[in-house]
């Protein structure tokens, strides 16, 4: 059991140091001479390791710091003695270290049991997982001291185990207890908390990283140092992995398991069966468990599933870059078919990057189905809106009268409303009389006009007919 969990193991190494002999940390690319001013900035906090003894000629400190002295380490005042290689003494500058964030995949390094795997190119890590996750076991090189921001959007970021100085604290209360310490603040700064907690992964189908909510900072930081933007992939349609910054060409798969299903037995698998073959010999391969966000129709956000991530790569160029990943995933896939169900896969779906990948052209199809039917479900439910408030009154519909062309055509040619001679007033309904003069009453219509209404001002006698 102890030699299964070494072998599960994952740890990740802290690349940058702030050692004083270390070139790279002074502004003129070289560790200060018996002539020089050795210059720290006084409000930089800073921790610094020295490993030998220096004569210098004069320093300036900073106000917060430490000087980690190893043992016959230390500072000589310079007798005026010729020193090779120092004729002409000059202010040399201790480099900022405020900018190392926890959060830069390019400064950690795995080292693991996978290690040879890795250093041959066979196996690499999303860009989420290059950054210690939450059950990784975190390296500080012995004999050397560091200035880390650990700035993050998680309330703790979790570890297994911390070493420092050769010393591995991997239970909380041990690294309470550091915390305590004088160097703790001046090693570690930012508004993100580190956790110790001892414990490993405890599935054996395998964990998540974790290092989702900070995944926008660890794009950020790799694209800073790599230009601010992602190589233009070279294939049609590239693909973008789960934890992954940039798109890339090749060929994704994603399991769905049992159980049953053993992570590293499964890679493994993988590695001595199909990886390890000559025609595959310039791919990469990333594998892990990846919590998959779900969507209602493609877009609303519902809820994640976890599934196993494989991610295939290759070393080719042009048109041909991801060619001979996509065919390794054809491989991976048919081994799915015939032994998937011995080691816990339940099913499998594989997307590739090249034009003639019909995962993308059905996922392009699914996208603007949803999107018709999601328009569809709005324009339902702001008509039922509508109807509703009408139901109950609140809502008032204005009232059309449309004059229809072919209404008014029958009423002209209609026989009985042109024998109409007009319509009855009950203030008029007067039998005519004879009068002298032969006249009509005036204010009562003539039978004989072609008059539509009785006006009492209107004489029909008047009107030649």
């Amino acid at each position: 059991l102890l030699f299964l969990a070494t072998a599960t193991a994952v740890y990740k190494q802290w690349i940058p140091n702030t050692n004083f002999e270390t070139t790279s940390n002074w502004d003129k690319g070289r560790v200060p001479c018996a002539r020089d001013v050795v210059h720290f900035e006084k409000n930089k906090v800073i921790s610094v390791f020295v490993r030998s003894s220096h004569a210098l000629t004069d320093m300036y400190l900073p106000l917060n710091g430490e000087f980690m002295l190893a043992s016959g380490a230390g500072f000589t005042a310079f007798d005026g003695s010729w020193d090779p290689g120092c004729d002409s003494g000059t202010t040399v500058s201790f480099a900022d270290a405020e900018h190392h964030t926890w959060f830069d995949p390019t400064l950690w390094q795995a080292v693991s049991p996978r290690e040879e795997l890795e250093a041959s190119g066979r196996i690499f890590s999303v860009d989420e997982e290059r950054v210690p996750c939450q059950y990784d076991d975190v390296i500080f090189q012995p004999g050397t001291s560091f200035r880390v921001n650990i700035d993050s959007s998680q309330q703790e970021i979790h570890l297994r185990s911390i070493s420092l100085m050769g010393q591995e604290l991997s239970s909380p209360e041990a690294w309470t207890g550091y915390l305590q310490s004088p160097s703790a603040p001046l090693q570690f700064h930012g508004n993100g908390t580190l956790q110790v907690t001892g414990t490993r992964c405890p599935d054996k189908s395998g964990c998540a990283c974790g290092n989702t909510l900070d995944g926008h900072r660890i794009c950020e930081a790799l694209l800073r140092a790599s230009g601010r933007q992602c190589p233009m992939p070279a294939c049609q349609n590239p693909l973008q992995p789960l934890g992954h910054c940039c798109r890339v060409c090749g060929a994704t798969i994603n399991l769905d398991f049992t159980p049953d299903f053993d992570l590293q037995k499964y890679q493994d698998r993988v590695v001595q069966v199909l990886l390890s073959q000559p025609k595959y010999t310039g791919v990469q391969m990333a594998i892990s468990k990846v919590h998959k966000a779900q969507t209602f129709l493609g877009v609303i956000p519902r809820s994640s599933t976890p599934l196993i991530q494989i991610v295939l790569i290759d070393d080719g160029a042009g048109e041909q870059t991801g060619t001979i990943a996509e065919q390794l995933a054809a491989d991976i896939m048919e081994d799915i078919t015939q032994h998937g169900e011995a080691f816990g896969i339940s099913n499998g779906k594989m997307e590739a990057g090249s034009t003639f990948s019909k995962q993308v052209g059905s996922h392009t199809w699914s996208r603007i189905t949803a999107g018709t039917v999601l328009g569809l479900l709005f324009s339902l439910l702001f008509l039922g809106g509508i109807l509703f408030l009408y139901r109950k009154g609140k809502l008032r519909m204005p009232t059309l009268h449309l004059s229809r062309p072919w209404d008014r055509a029958v009423l002209l040619e209609s026989p009985e409303l042109t024998d109409d001679k007009g319509f009855d007033n009950p203030m008029f309904d007067m039998e005519p009389s004879a009068e002298p003069g032969g006249r009509t009453p005036q204010g009562i219509a003539s039978k004989d006009h072609q008059i539509f209404y009785l006006n009492p001002l209107y004489d029909a006698g008047k009107v030649e007919t």
